[in-house]
């Protein structure tokens, strides 16, 4: 199918497309896994040392230190975000760095950024919803179906 379209095309379109073919990144790579491996992992052991340092430090239980953990993680992305950090290491680590909490978090940030010119509601209100609604709703359909399925597979709640 692909050499009958380029039979239609003009010598200098061919050309083109053979240029473009070239430049184009790879698809896949174990590279590429393996930054995102890297990177992701980087990411969940940074999370992992500042939980240990709550509960360490401050003593906090292993499940109270959670909540400031993710709070930390969220900040720590946000300011790596507006420096402009961020998007460079994910440029490089792919989808390692869509750790939930931290990629949410600079897409959240990056909207608020990107949108800050036309205004606080219009502008980032508006536009950080419009990345966090989808989430949201979706994050509670799934819950939502997960609940569900939980009542009817688990005998004892519904005392059978």
């Amino acid at each position: 199918m692909v050499s009958k379209k380029k039979k239609k095309l003009t010598p200098v379109q061919q050309e083109y497309q053979e240029l473009a073919k070239k430049r184009e990144p790879s698809k896949f790579t174990f590279k590429n896994l393996y930054r995102a491996f890297l990177v992701g992992g980087l990411i969940c052991l940074l999370g992992q040392a500042v939980q240990q340092m709550f509960i360490h430090w401050w003593g906090f239980e292993e499940k109270a230190a959670s909540s400031p953990t993710v709070g930390v993680m969220i900040i720590i992305s946000v300011i790596l975000t507006s420096l402009g950090v961020y998007d460079k290491i994910a440029q490089w680590a792919g989808a390692g760095t869509a750790v939930p909490v931290t990629g949410f978090a600079n897409a959240m940030a990056s909207a608020a950024i990107e949108y800050r010119r036309e205004g606080l509601v219009l502008g980032i209100g508006g536009s950080i919803f419009k990345v966090a609604g989808p989430v949201i709703v979706f994050g509670s359909v799934a819950a939502f179906c997960v609940g569900i399925a939980y009542i009817i597979f688990d005998p004892n709640i519904v005392g059978g």
